[in-house]
């Protein structure tokens, strides 16, 4: 496959000019962390902690010194875990030339409260809508990994992430991550992913259902998130702490000095992994947007924010040389319609031509709050669309046609030929969606508009029985890890 050169927003002397805003940042502001134990870590890696205050100071040594260690890791040919699946894209461990993916990865999860169900109406996600959308990810082509698209309301929010844990596990084999909301989940979650990959040393091999930690922009990172961060170094999960810096309310309103401190961020979380573990597998991890300044609102799917996104892209995979995945397939629509098919497409191709690796997390309506199985069809055909698009032109004696050409009398036509009958499947594509039809056809009653054709599509697939992902042994396990978790908390009086 040809190498596509990505689009560059930033050129090597400015990503080196946030890089150095960021130590800057670190050395002088610090970071505040709320857990005594992150600051232990730190103040033994070398960083100087102001206790009363809860903040650690980053030498610029340290950081460099973290950023070589990374950068050396990376350099590792058939690293182990070569890559992992993450709720809102994929991450690769080993670095490679940064470019276009055409086979990049299209992911769900979220979490989602809400989802609109095949019916179109928004309410809460119940149990059985949270299998339903893990199945319907499961039979789709488009989709690589999927989370948890929406997470069940009527599970007790104690228990939540580790019953969709299980429940994630027994619906797909498309491995996503998953959201941790502190160190007892990890402790559950970490056993099941163990069933599902035969073992600790397996799982760290092929790490599944990992989450990862997020600092709280600008500048801080609460004591829970450090110490789930922690915990994952510690049972040898790869980990980064990502950060989802807003320009204009918890950013600088300018794309760089938004990107500077979000560097500053995650280059903390960086530090913190290395503290814990000198070998520990780590990556670097930005989600920036801007607030919209008719709404104030984190715009997820403005045409806009792919200014900060593909830069964003570039400073993590190019400079620091950490190739990944980033949130896309966003819209800030509530509904499928134009706007949400517009800033779908944009959303998905504009980050796979700035170099992404991968994209998630499909299938969100409302500023990613509202899962919506009909859009989840329309983002994994869009994403079958772009991937076709991006798959390149063979140039040879076969596809010159030169000799097809030449025989053909002067205003004929190449459908009887049969080069074209040959070469007509290959060359050109279809969409199961997207249409090119007579208004005659558009207008008649039996035509389906896009919407329609996805919400039957969801419907036909969600009727076919599939079978468990997971052997009978491997779900009585899972089962039991579960109970074993609701009454702890019930012990607990959690529940």
């Amino acid at each position: 496959m040809k190498t596509i050169e990505p689009v560059r927003f930033l050129s090597y002397e400015e990503m080196e000019r946030i890089h150095a805003a960021a130590k800057i940042i670190l050395e002088k502001k610090g970071i505040k962390i709320l857990s005594h134990k992150a600051l232990d870590y730190l103040n033994t890696y070398g960083c100087k902690i102001d206790r009363a205050k809860m903040i650690a100071y980053f030498p610029e040594e340290i950081i460099e010194k973290s950023v070589k260690h990374l950068k050396k890791q990376y350099s590792v040919a058939k690293r182990l875990p070569e890559k992992m699946s993450v709720r809102y894209s994929q991450i690769k461990f080993t670095s490679e030339k940064f470019s276009v993916h055409p086979d990049f990865s299209l992911n769900t999860g979220g979490f989602c409260c809400f989802t609109t169900g095949i019916d179109g109406k928004k309410r809460n996600a119940t149990l059985s809508d949270t299998r339903d959308a893990l199945r319907l990810a499961d039979s789709l082509p488009g989709i690589t990994y999927t989370g948890i698209p929406c997470a069940s309301q009527d599970i007790p929010v104690a228990l939540r992430p580790i019953k969709m844990a299980a429940e994630l596990v027994k619906h797909t084999k498309k491995y996503g991550g998953i959201e941790a909301f502190n160190l007892f989940d990890i402790e559950y979650i970490t056993r099941i992913g163990e069933v599902v990959a035969g073992g600790k040393e397996a799982l760290k091999n092929k790490p599944i259902l990992v989450g990862y930690a997020e600092a709280r922009s600008p500048l801080c990172i609460d004591k829970n998130m450090a110490e789930i961060l922690i915990d994952y170094v510690k049972r040898g999960m790869p980990q980064s702490l990502d950060t989802m810096p807003c320009s204009g309310t918890t950013a600088p309103v300018t794309i760089a000095g938004t990107l500077a401190l979000g560097a500053a961020e995650t280059l903390a979380g960086l530090c913190l992994g290395y503290a814990v573990d000198k070998d520990a597998t780590m990556t670097l991890d930005i989600t920036p947007s801007f607030m919209d300044i008719k709404t104030m609102a984190f715009s997820y799917g403005s045409f806009f924010r792919q200014r900060w996104i593909s830069s964003r892209i570039q400073l993590i995979s190019e400079f620091y040389g950490c190739p990944t995945g980033v949130h896309g397939a966003k819209t800030d629509a509530c509904y499928q319609g134009i706007q949400a098919g517009a800033e779908k497409s944009i959303s998905i191709l504009m980050p796979v031509i700035s170099g992404a690796i991968g994209i998630g997390t499909a299938g969100h309506v409302e500023n990613a709050l509202t899962f919506s199985p009909a859009q989840l069809v329309i983002d994994a055909e869009i994403s079958e669309c772009i991937r076709k698009l991006l798959k390149g032109i063979e140039v040879t004696e076969e596809t010159l046609a030169l000799d097809t050409i030449l025989s053909l009398e002067h205003g004929g036509n190449f459908l009887s030929q049969d080069h074209t009958l040959n070469h007509m499947m290959k060359e050109i594509d279809t969409s199961m969606l997207f249409d090119c039809v007579s208004w005659e056809t558009f207008a008649s009653s039996n035509y389906k508009i896009v919407e329609e054709k996805a919400s039957e599509k969801a419907k036909e697939l969600l009727a076919t029985e599939k079978e468990s992902s997971l052997s009978f042994d491997q779900e009585k396990e899972i089962d039991e890890i579960v109970k074993e978790a609701e009454m702890e908390l019930k012990e607990k009086r959690e529940l």
